[in-house]
């Protein structure tokens, strides 16, 4: 450790014992915590407009804006994976967010001019979908590099409580905002955040390559366009990732879908349904802050990475039934603060914790595949089934909820059991590994 270092260790122990980290280790953590908050800031002043956008066209709309998404991955994933085995990763993180920015200002434009337009409320629907799975999935590639195995069990927690700040900063805004400009406007307040997320990436760089950090993102990653796809399939870890992504992405759309028909019957201002999804997304941040901050740490220490991942389904169930007894607007966004809280800030980082043990290329593209295509299959094949499922109970008479409640327990009972398997191959490698 240079001199410069341990002079500023003193300055740095109360955000050490804060977060369980290292004194050394602060600067990059407030960097990575800075990065992330700026992220989801800017994501999450998109996403309530997202939601508004889906609730206003309604169930139809969403199942085909799912499918666009997907079709979009399709031809995007394959050029991510060829970018990554061609061009040095510290420039691929910069040209993406690049072309986020150039986005969000034609966007701009499209919505202040035609906020009402289906095309254009499909395009950015479409948008934001595509937007937040590669911003993030970058953002923890990056993060599994840099930061060791011991050291992402600890850090991960206090990394993900500065982008729930950034969620719970986003929707903010919009409540403050909302009445005051055209919702257009908005987006460039989204661009700015974006912007000033990149300047700490570059920050975080020139830490690394001044203190002795790891510098593998200096280097292109050798291998075939679907590499990722074809090391996922064969893979038994990376495959069952991968399900454990589909399967919660899948539960996850019927969720929203039911959401989006609650919220559509129950209001009919566009701006009071804005401001009524801005107001759950920072219920559900609030919650996600403080599982972060207090519980997800201890938690996986305590329960191990498999165990605190098998929480996720256990909840879901009670979920269900919750709203098979109750489609009401008070249980469906008490389900959706609830059960974002969880994944956003529990089993979310203790998933993301599975990729410290992979081979560098794959926290790349094997992360990234199943980040987005795999997630977003997930997404069309729930809108679609939920739309088709939906239609034909109506067509007949039947209620559908408790239907679809008897065939997603015996699912998410499975659905956990997949997590315990992932924590006790994720021990396994751990053992297997030697620290760093």
């Amino acid at each position: 450790m240079n001199i410069e270092a341990q002079r500023s260790l003193p300055r740095h122990r109360f955000v050490a014992r804060l977060f369980n980290a290292e004194p050394h280790e602060v600067p990059a953590l407030l960097l990575s915590f800075g990065f992330f908050f700026c992220i989801l800031c800017g994501y999450y002043i998109q996403r309530p407009m997202r939601d508004e956008t889906n609730v206003f066209f309604g169930r139809d709309f969403i199942a085909w804006a799912f499918t666009i998404t997907f079709m979009v991955m399709l031809a995007l994933v394959p050029l991510f994976g060829w970018l990554v085995s061609r061009v040095a990763r510290r420039i691929i993180i910069p040209w993406v967010y690049a072309i986020v920015l150039g986005a969000l200002g034609v966007f701009w434009i499209l919505l202040l001019t035609a906020p009402n337009n289906y095309y254009v409320g499909m395009a950015f629907v479409v948008w934001v979908n595509v937007f937040i799975l590669f911003v993030v999935s970058l953002f923890w590639s990056f993060m599994s590099e840099f930061w060791s195995t011991a050291q992402a069990k600890r850090l991960f927690g206090a990394i993900s409580i500065g982008g729930s700040l950034g969620g719970l900063t986003g929707p903010i805004l919009i409540q403050a905002l909302v009445y005051r400009i055209a919702a257009a406007h908005l987006l460039l307040a989204s661009a700015a955040f974006t912007a000033l997320g990149l300047a700490f990436y570059f920050a975080m760089l020139r830490l690394a390559d001044g203190g002795g950090g790891s510098k593998a993102h200096d280097a292109p990653e050798k291998g075939g366009v679907l590499d990722g796809a074809i090391n996922v399939w064969r893979s038994p870890y990376l495959f069952r990732i991968g399900l454990w992504i589909l399967l919660g992405t899948l539960f996850g759309q019927y969720f929203y879908m039911e959401q989006a028909r609650i919220f559509g019957a129950a209001y009919s201002d566009r701006a009071q349904t804005l401001e009524i999804q801005a107001r759950v997304e920072n219920a559900a941040v609030t919650l996600t802050m403080l599982f972060e901050l207090f519980v997800t740490a201890r938690l996986i220490a305590f329960l191990g990475v498999g165990r605190t991942m098998a929480l996720g389904p256990i909840c879901l169930l009670v979920a269900f039934v919750a709203l098979m007894w109750s489609p009401t607007v008070a249980v469906i966004a008490t389900i959706s603060v609830i059960m974002r809280s969880l994944d956003y800030g529990v089993t979310g980082p203790a998933m993301r914790v599975l990729w410290t043990v992979v081979e560098p290329a794959d926290k790349y593209r094997a992360q990234n595949f199943n980040d987005t295509l795999v997630y977003r299959g997930g997404g069309v094949a729930g809108a679609w089934g939920v739309t088709t499922f939906m239609n034909m109970a109506h067509g007949v008479g039947l209620a559908a909820a408790p239907v679809i409640t008897a065939v997603a327990a015996p699912v998410t009972i499975a659905w956990a059991w997949l997590a315990l398997d992932l924590g006790k191959r994720f021990d396994a490698k751990t053992s297997q590994r030697p620290p760093r």
